[in-house]
């Protein structure tokens, strides 16, 4: 790999000697400006203002434009008079641990190689004692013109170098959290947490650029003379000012994900629960369960809807056959509660005439 810059680290008081050169490469298809018409390409011509004349490479310089417009010619003269250390030389000034690293201040990546033979022992030293005390390197370096500064890490066997925006080059996220109090529940949590844990981890290495092979095929197609094939893809839908059903949506993700790590030979990501109720329909189920007999609450079954069906006929059918029952009973007691009336008028007579009169005294 080509270096793009030659120094040396600074240690203290150890130098290293090292050839920086990019961890990194991009592999986004770019596009050339054509003319449609006739298909020519369109190219940027640098031209003077003054002159309108085309300006060569070789002519053109530096320039630093003050408000009013006008411009301060800087040579590369008057930069490498500049006293800055770290012109040449990558600058350790602390060691901290790498949580302290905000990602938001990761730039480009870069390796950082020994060299030369008299480089490979502090190299070592110094990849080792990162190693060992589980720390990164914060530096200072100068590259294409401004001061910039690093964090020095170690990637296997070498030592990578990220390039770090400066702290107040960081801007503050005013403005862009949602406006207002907005609660989530536990169980939306709960789902949440489901929908995690059955999407599991991925191999890095198995990620790839779809939309990238996408255009490759089709420029390809085109290359040959044919037309592309277009692959119909899922509608996209807007969802700009569309109210959705939070629980609903979690629900559904979690049984893709599930569906589709099961079609891909997936293993079952650990701690994730075998299915997921939504909490809704089970609250409705609850209260349109029916009441047993006796006032008692039913206990549900523990099969799927056809064993709720089946309990369900059997508890209407020992409804039906105790109300037959009930009725039955009342029937017989009215009916002896009927010749029990009958009965009282006649015994009451035969009462009446056994019982002897009394004589009356003299």
């Amino acid at each position: 790999m080509r270096s793009i810059w030659n120094g040396a680290i600074s240690f203290g008081l150890v130098s290293i000697p090292i050839k920086l050169v990019n961890a990194t490469e991009s592999h986004s298809i770019s596009f050339r400006q054509i003319h449609i018409g006739d298909g020519g390409r369109v190219r940027y011509r640098k031209v003077c203002e003054l002159d309108g004349e085309e300006v060569p490479t070789a002519e053109i310089g530096k320039g630093y434009e003050e408000a009013d417009g006008s411009i301060i010619p800087i040579t590369d003269e008057d930069l490498a008079q500049l006293p800055i250390a770290t012109a040449k030389t990558i600058e350790i000034v602390s060691f901290v641990p790498a949580d302290q690293i905000d990602p938001l201040q990761m730039d480009a990546a870069y390796y950082l190689a020994a060299s030369g033979a008299t480089a490979a022992k502090p190299y070592t030293l110094l990849r080792e004692a990162l190693k060992r005390s589980r720390k990164v390197a914060i530096a200072k370096y100068a590259l294409r013109g401004r001061e910039r500064l690093g964090m020095l890490r170690v990637v296997d066997d070498v030592i990578a170098m990220h390039g770090l925006l400066w702290p107040d080059e960081i801007r503050v996220p005013e403005g862009v959290a949602p406006e207002g109090a907005v609660s989530v529940r536990e169980a939306e949590l709960d789902l949440a947490d489901a929908l995690m844990a059955t999407l599991g981890e991925v191999e890095m290495d198995s990620l790839r650029d779809d939309y990238r092979e996408a255009v490759e095929a089709m420029i390809a197609a085109k290359a040959d003379g044919g037309e592309p094939a277009v692959a119909a893809g899922p509608p996209v839908e807007g969802a700009g000012g569309q109210v959705i059903d939070l629980m609903a949506a979690l629900e559904n993700s979690v049984r893709a994900a599930k569906a589709s790590r099961a079609g891909a030979g997936a293993p079952a990501a650990e701690g994730a629960e075998a299915e997921v109720t939504p909490i809704r329909r089970k609250k409705a189920a609850g209260a349109a369960a029916p009441k047993a007999v006796g006032g008692k609450k039913s206990t549900a079954s523990a099969g799927g809807g056809g064993g709720a069906a089946g309990a369900g006929a059997a508890k209407k059918s020992t409804a039906a056959a105790a109300a037959k029952k009930k009725a039955a009973a009342a029937a017989v007691k009215k009916t002896a509660s009927a010749k029990a009336a009958e009965a009282k008028p006649a015994r009451g007579a035969a009462k009446k005439a056994v019982t002897p009169r009394k004589r009356s005294s003299a």
